[in-house]
């Protein structure tokens, strides 16, 4: 049988809060501004096999372009070597990349499209 009172645990005395005394700094929040994403161009490479009028059929169909605006990219792949078809975030352009490489494949041309970085 417990013939003692248990003690209470002890407190530490309650502290007021500090009054101001003017010289507080208040610090305003600043929305932050977020980056917009990295873009990449869709860029088709030359090939002696694949023929012209099959690549302006693919500037038509999978980046919209007119026929004048596909005949100019067509001619610039075939004789720089390269040339851009668009520039898209990074899922699109992997996308038009994969739609071109299917479409090149299933038509039995040696085409080949790559997405990059715009610098």
């Amino acid at each position: 049988m417990a013939t003692r009172i248990p003690k209470t645990p002890s407190t530490p005395p309650a502290q007021k809060p500090a009054g101001d005394d003017g010289d507080s700094v208040v610090l305003e929040r600043r929305p932050q501004k977020t980056a917009p994403p990295q873009m990449y161009q869709v860029v088709m490479l030359n090939d002696d096999y694949t023929p012209m009028e099959f690549v302006i059929v693919i500037l038509q169909e999978y980046f919209s372009k007119d026929r004048e605006t596909a005949t100019q990219i067509m001619l610039k792949i075939h004789l720089d070597g390269r040339g851009v078809c668009g520039v898209y975030s990074r899922d699109m352009a992997a996308t038009k990349v994969n739609q071109v490489m299917e479409a090149a494949q299933q038509a039995g041309h040696p085409l080949q499209c790559v997405s990059e970085p715009v610098a």
